[in-house]
């Protein structure tokens, strides 16, 4: 029964990653069950016009049943400061495994919020009796 159920819910959630439309959240499903074949090659898809406030995240392959099937890319929501990490595929031994996309800190974002704190460390005490 279990089984049937974790079927049909990675069935109806690849259902809707497949079809391209701007997505305000991501749903993250994690299932650790590698697969034995790798995956094709990603396939082209040149993204649609530009839509503000939202940047292009490419497809992927997701592995369903005894396949893999394409899931088309999608404009996602933006978020200042961080970069779209997209879904991919790992190999880990003999087997390939599904790495769900993420939002990570951009590089230039971090930079400077390590030289704010830098700044504050450098600033912190001066004046105020710490260097006995």
């Amino acid at each position: 029964m279990k089984l049937n159920l974790k079927k049909s819910l990675i069935a109806a959630i690849l259902s809707a990653g497949a079809v391209a439309t701007p997505a305000l959240a991501g749903v993250t499903v994690g299932i650790g069950i590698g697969v034995p074949l790798p995956p094709p090659a990603p396939v082209y898809e040149a993204p649609p016009a530009p839509a503000y406030g939202y940047l292009w995240a490419p497809g992927y392959w997701a592995w369903f049943g005894n396949r893999y099937i394409w899931v088309r890319g999608r404009y996602i929501a933006a978020r200042p400061g961080y970069a779209w990490a997209p879904e991919h595929w790992e190999h880990r031994g003999d087997r390939y495994h599904f790495v769900q996309g993420d939002w990570r800190r951009d590089a230039h974002e971090q930079a400077h919020e390590r030289h704010a704190r830098e700044e504050r460390h450098e600033n912190h005490g001066h004046g105020h009796g710490h260097d006995r």
